[in-house]
């Protein structure tokens, strides 16, 4: 959840508590089940709520109830629901993952202004030269290593941007109990500016 300019955004939420706020806007990278689940989106939408979401992601998102819906292209600036944001493209391109996340796909991350910084949320990505060069302050970057890259590439990213704080995410079902500390302390003792974000991991793998 991000809280920018009086508004309450998510981006992919899933498996969420039942308390939450209310979203103003919702933000979906793609539309694999763990990112685009109308489960979660009905805990916290309603009908004044707002969607962002890649193009690719249409057919999915609207078996839904969701009315207002901005869809996005990557590499692109939009101003949307009081928020200004950037896309940013979200594929794969180790020859073992390209079946996961197709460029083709259009599937994307986003870099929101909040506040006081720019905040990006990665999505589902390898390391790429376009997550190399976005332009935030703090970046919420995957290392799972299936679907995404692994802590190694993961720490390579962090310590190729420009960003102040570097948290990764989408990892410690891939690892399980007895190995997301590790990777963990391997991601921490390797990124400059590497920072674990509990409250980022809390609804993934509750403790």
């Amino acid at each position: 959840m991000l809280t920018a300019n009086g508004r309450t955004a998510y981006i992919d939420p899933f498996r969420l508590r039942d308390d939450n706020e209310r979203a103003d806007l919702i933000f979906i990278t793609h539309p694999h089940y763990d990112h685009l689940s109308h489960e979660d989106i009905d805990k916290i939408a309603d009908k004044n709520t707002k969607f962002v979401a890649p193009k690719d992601a249409k057919d999915r998102l609207e078996k839904g109830d969701v009315k207002e819906v901005l869809y996005v292209d990557p590499g692109k600036s939009y101003a949307y629901g009081g928020l200004r944001f950037r896309t940013v493209p979200a594929y794969n391109v180790k020859p073992d993952r390209l079946s996961f996340h197709p460029r083709a796909k259009g599937w994307v991350g986003y870099v929101i202004e909040a506040d006081n910084a720019k905040v990006y949320h990665a999505g589902d990505t390898d390391l790429t030269p376009e997550l190399k060069g976005a332009d935030a302050d703090i970046a919420l970057i995957p290392m799972g290593g299936t679907y995404t890259m692994d802590v190694k590439e993961a720490i390579e990213a962090a310590n190729s941007m420009k960003a102040r704080k570097v948290a990764p995410m989408h990892y410690r079902e891939h690892y399980g109990r007895s190995g997301y500390k590790t990777a963990e302390a391997t991601f921490l003792d390797g990124a400059k500016n590497g920072v674990i974000l509990d409250q980022v991991q809390a609804p993934y793998f509750p403790k």
